[in-house]
């Protein structure tokens, strides 16, 4: 059954992750639920193929675990994926839309960022959090 999967959504959640896997003619193969420690051995036996997973903070460490597995990993911004969501707001509906949006070839993209990029970018959000701060007390006085 996972043999002529093609495309992968993956919503990722704190503890259950949905997977929404189509074949070549959009035909779906693959709609089930993975606990966090089943999804890189769900991954690991699946033939390389194209994931789309939402951008947030955990995103980038799955885009990298599976990058080294040898599947091609795209990234997009919720926003940009809301649109493709046909009903309800679930787990089972937001995969098949990421696994929708990632195949639109006007899609833009997130770069999967390197743990010191991330590392580069908090400093950068908590400096600007601390001159929020001071400033806001300083105007208070």
């Amino acid at each position: 059954m996972q043999q002529g999967v093609v495309t992968v959504g993956l919503d990722l959640a704190k503890n259950v992750f949905q997977v929404h896997a189509i074949d070549a003619e959009g035909k779906v193969l693959i709609r089930r639920q993975l606990r966090r420690s089943e999804v890189l051995k769900f991954f690991a036996v699946l033939a390389p193929c194209l994931v789309g997973i939402e951008a947030c903070a955990s995103a980038h460490h799955w885009g990298r675990e599976l990058m080294r597995l040898g599947h091609k990993v795209r990234l997009m911004p919720p926003s940009y994926v809301k649109p493709y969501v046909k009903r309800g707001k679930t787990d089972a509906a937001d995969a098949e839309a990421i696994c929708e949006a990632v195949t639109r070839p006007t899609m833009r993209f997130v770069a999967v960022k390197t743990p010191e990029q991330q590392a580069v970018l908090m400093l950068h959000k908590t400096r600007d959090l601390l001159v929020r701060q001071r400033t806001g007390l300083i105007n208070a006085l």
